[in-house]
């Protein structure tokens, strides 16, 4: 039997059984996130298929993503009691399972369940690269291994719509359910053959089971209020007790969490000035990954006539141009503030998302693949800085809690983000069903002040 301490994959493979791991995780990151983006573009032939408008199929993205912010935070728990190895292979696992099932629904609700399924694996694997990263790389090299890491957090969505667009023109929207499944399943070899077992483990806790449900009752609640404020006609009084429900559920979690010995979230760590601004920071980072994600694609199929295949494509330039620019942006994270390196890349996703909003019909192919690079290279800068100005001040200790909750904000952020474009787009202006330019004028507009307000935080990091 292999011999998978630290110690034997060192001996194995030498020092470049770190890379080997950070390779693996980030399989099951591209996976995840790939998932997440893929099926953006199958949303108009979803809509077409099924008979049903864009507020309810927004749900195949936003139950996602908010079922992974919930269960994103469990992952802290599962990696005291197992580890990353036992934890990311049997995440990738189920996820593969599902995404088969997913793929052969035969109603829109099915489907949903499906998504949320898949967001639920997702959220236990999303942290677990982060993690990995701080417990094995010296503190010098961090930044550097975030920046390798992280081309999967942020290729995946750019390559995403290409692959979507592919398999919806060429085969079927169902594809894009399937598609996931090959990589996660070659994540699973991977994890039980490079992964290191846990060092030594904490003494068995109790996990916070009451505060996962009262913060999924929470994220549920107020994404359905959102949700039904696009058609609030007689809904009025369903819409109101949805809210007051979702904050006495909030308020419930956070007494429960300020109280009890091990909680979902250490509410300590945002008494650290440097971290609570990190996370706010992630916020923004999340809407503007998820959010633009969702955007470009519905936008130039739905308002520039553009096909599936076009609409991928387009966003196939932003990702080999931040496949170069990551790993820079990672290096400079290990040199320089933090808190300029984020500044310097909302600066620049919100100049993309201004150009956005005032585009036209007869706008051209390339200028837009333009502006998409810009964002794409705005988010590339983000990343790396926000995870080595959050976590570097921590102590090792707090590592797992401290990138179960960066990550968890960054995903709060994309699914309130996605919900609320949605939202924009929604109340915009349509024509035979369909919303107009304007309507996606107007949710770039929110888009680009969203992520500009993260500047006032972000600029109080510490240096």
């Amino acid at each position: 039997m292999a011999d998978n301490s630290v110690e034997g994959l060192r001996a194995r493979y030498g020092e470049r059984w770190r890379w080997l791991a950070v390779i693996t995780v980030m399989t099951g990151t591209m996976a995840t996130v790939l998932s997440a983006t893929v099926v953006n573009v199958a949303l108009h032939d979803i809509m077409v298929e099924f008979g049903i408008r864009q507020g309810q199929v927004h749900w195949l993205a936003t139950g996602f993503i908010a079922a992974m912010t919930t269960t994103m935070l469990a992952s802290s728990w599962l990696l005291d009691h197992f580890g990353v190895r036992k934890t990311l292979a049997s995440a990738m696992a189920v996820f593969t399972l599902i995404s088969i099932v997913g793929g052969f629904a035969a109603t829109p609700e099915q489907l949903i369940v499906a998504r949320i399924g898949q967001g639920a694996m997702a959220g236990l694997m999303q942290p677990m690269g982060m993690y990995l990263v701080f417990r094995i790389f010296p503190r010098n090299r961090r930044g550097q291994a975030m920046g390798i890491y992280g081309m999967g957090v942020i290729l995946a969505p750019a390559l995403g719509p290409v692959l979507g667009g592919f398999l919806v023109d060429q085969l079927d929207w169902r594809y894009v359910m399937f598609a996931p499944a090959p990589v996660t399943l070659i994540g699973v070899a991977m994890a039980w053959r490079f992964l290191p077992l846990p060092v030594s483990r904490p003494a068995p806790y109790r996990f916070d089971l009451p505060g996962l449900m009262l913060l999924g009752l929470t994220i549920g609640l107020a994404l359905d209020a959102l949700n039904r404020l696009q058609e609030a006609d007689g809904q009025e009084l369903r819409i109101a007790m949805e809210a007051l429900l979702a904050l006495a559920s909030f308020t419930l979690f956070v007494l429960r969490e300020r109280h009890t010995r091990h909680p979902l979230v250490n509410l300590n760590l945002l008494r650290k000035p440097a971290f609570l601004c990190a996370c706010l920071g992630a916020m923004a980072l999340g809407l503007a990954l998820f959010g633009s994600t969702y955007l470009v694609p519905l936008f130039v199929q739905t308002a520039l006539g553009f096909t599936a295949m076009e609409a991928g494509l387009m966003m196939l330039p932003a990702g080999i141009v931040l496949g170069m620019v990551f790993p820079l942006a990672g290096r400079l994270a290990d040199k320089h503030s933090a808190r300029m390196l984020v500044t310097f890349g909302i600066g620049v996703f919100a100049l993309s998302a201004v150009l956005f909003a005032l585009s036209d019909l007869e706008l051209g192919f390339l200028w837009l693949a333009f502006w998409t690079v810009l964002g794409r290279i705005g988010i590339g800068f983000m990343l790396p800085a926000l995870s080595t100005g959050a976590l570097n001040p921590l102590e090792s200790s707090e590592l797992g809690a401290g990138s179960s909750t960066l990550n968890f904000m960054r995903q709060l952020g994309g699914a309130f983000g996605v919900n609320l474009v949605a939202l924009t787009i929604e109340f915009g202006e349509h024509s035979s069903g369909l919303p107009t330019i304007n309507a996606f004028h107007s949710a770039w507009w929110l888009v680009a002040v969203f992520v500009s307000l993260a500047l006032v935080p972000v600029w109080r990091m510490r240096a």
